[in-house]
């Protein structure tokens, strides 16, 4: 079973993707197979032996010793762009939001109004 340390709160929706009977998920492995973090910075901690893998839950790798990965072997990635869908999302409807009055047009009518 491979063992993989988390550090800041990665989502559950993500981490359910791995599944149980393989890998073993925590944020108190000593000797992990892989690291998966966010925006936790590794530079000033030592990097078990056993780590194999370092994964960026999102854009960039600044908060990973790079260098010294390459010099142990580690494979360092990201994952750029893994919410481009939301932000699309997010954009059309501020778009569509902003050309009708949308919102106004669910407002219960006062007397005022009428």
């Amino acid at each position: 079973m491979k063992k993989i340390k988390t550090y800041n709160a990665i989502s559950n929706q993500g981490l359910d993707k791995f599944s149980r009977d393989k890998y073993e998920v925590c944020s108190e492995f000593g000797e992990p197979d892989a690291i998966l973090l966010r925006s936790h910075k590794l530079h000033d901690e030592s990097i078990a032996s056993s780590v194999k893998a370092i994964a960026r839950c999102g854009a960039g790798v600044n908060n990973i010793p790079i260098k010294s990965c390459t010099e142990n072997g580690i494979v360092v990635f990201n994952t750029p762009g893994a919410n481009a869908n939301a932000v699309k999302e997010l954009v059309l409807t501020g778009l569509l939001l902003s050309a009708r009055d949308v919102v106004g047009g669910f407002v219960t009518p006062t007397p005022s109004r009428i």
